[in-house]
């Protein structure tokens, strides 16, 4: 389908309205002086329905969102509500982030580079291996930026309170990015003031870097809930930017990523997390999920997918995720997720496409 659509652009005052053709993926084709800028929509407009409840074989309620496709080469294979408005991936740029590190002369093993993409879930091994990089490196708890929390995972967070453990900087879930960003500093030379700052040359080199892996400036700048900035690009960049890490060449930073975080999966999550669950079970496949319900994952040789739930709830994200893997050619089950009544399986949540 060709419209023409009219957009703003989100790279300061350019005179003249811009006119781009071709909305189904909202492909961006500025006539600007005949030059090349990348123009996106003002904010993410909704998606559709993805997903549904049933119960006793009636839908009593759905799940809107938007979902991106791409195959193997970066073209879309499917697409469901806004692939071009710009969302907060929330952790799901944690990879990107990674790389960006990585250029600034961060240098780990596979396990703790993944422990730096992670989302974990407090279990002990995240925990104690957060604790030990910032003593190896003359750092503390106290110097993370990331808010005292108790563990993300639910096993280690009962745990915590049956023990009657505090909140602590190291439980929170981004310790191991935060742990990253302060090891980055001290390699790269720069102060660790203020290391949170989006002024800060850390976070101008990862902006920089996320930027190039997605294709497309920042549309928005936020605070995440560990502090850092949150960066937004649309469903489409995030996809091709994890597709680029998958398919980079042995040995670069983007592969190195990928391939610490698909060896390691375990240190990217924790035990019956999704995340853990999807390097485990499909081989190849990398996948970082984010808060707001959100979630990418790519194979190699395959393709990529970008995923947001509307209302930010997670229950939808496997099911839709499964159907999303299926259109690309790769089988993943989702695990169960029953409607009950009376303690008896009386409905699902299904994907609707």
């Amino acid at each position: 389908m060709h419209v023409s659509v009219e957009f703003r652009t989100i790279l300061g005052d350019i005179p003249n309205k811009v006119k781009v053709i071709n909305a189904f993926m909202g492909t961006m084709r500025p006539l600007i002086n005949g030059g090349s800028v990348w123009i996106m929509r003002d904010g993410y407009r909704g998606g559709a329905v993805l997903a549904e409840v049933v119960r006793s074989g009636f839908a009593e309620s759905v799940h809107r969102g938007s979902v991106v496709v791409l195959d193997a080469g970066g073209a879309p294979v499917a697409v469901r509500g806004d692939g071009r408005g710009p969302v907060f991936p929330r952790s799901s740029n944690k990879p990107l982030q990674g790389v960006g590190m990585l250029r600034s002369g961060l240098r780990l093993d596979d396990a703790d580079l993944a422990l730096v993409c992670a989302s974990h879930w407090g279990e002990d091994v995240h925990v104690n291996r957060v604790e030990e990089l910032l003593d190896a490196h003359g750092f503390g708890g106290a110097d993370l930026h990331c808010p005292p929390d108790l563990p993300l995972g639910p096993t280690p967070r009962e745990e915590a309170l049956r023990a009657g453990q505090a909140p602590t900087r190291t439980r929170m879930n981004c310790s191991g990015k935060h742990t990253g960003m302060l090891l980055t500093c001290q390699a790269a030379g720069w102060t660790t003031d203020g290391y949170w700052e989006p002024a800060h040359p850390l976070q101008r080199q990862l902006r920089a870097t996320a930027e190039e892996l997605t294709g497309e400036p920042v549309a928005a700048v936020g605070v995440d809930g560990c502090g850092a900035p949150v960066l937004a690009f649309s469903l489409t960049g995030v996809a091709q930017a994890f597709l680029r890490l998958v398919h980079a060449a042995p040995g670069s930073f983007e592969r190195q990523v990928a391939d610490a975080m698909r060896a390691h999966p375990g240190m990217v999550a924790g035990a019956g997390a999704p995340d853990t669950l999807l390097m485990t079970q499909v081989p190849g496949l990398l996948a970082k999920g984010g808060a707001e319900g959100f979630a990418a994952v790519a194979v190699p040789g395959a393709g990529a997918i970008a995923l947001k739930i509307d209302d930010g709830n997670h229950r939808a994200i496997p099911a839709v995720l499964s159907a999303a893997l299926g259109t690309l050619g790769v089988s993943w089950t989702a695990p169960p997720s029953p409607v009950l009544g009376a303690g008896e399986t009386v409905g699902e949540l299904r994907a609707t496409w």
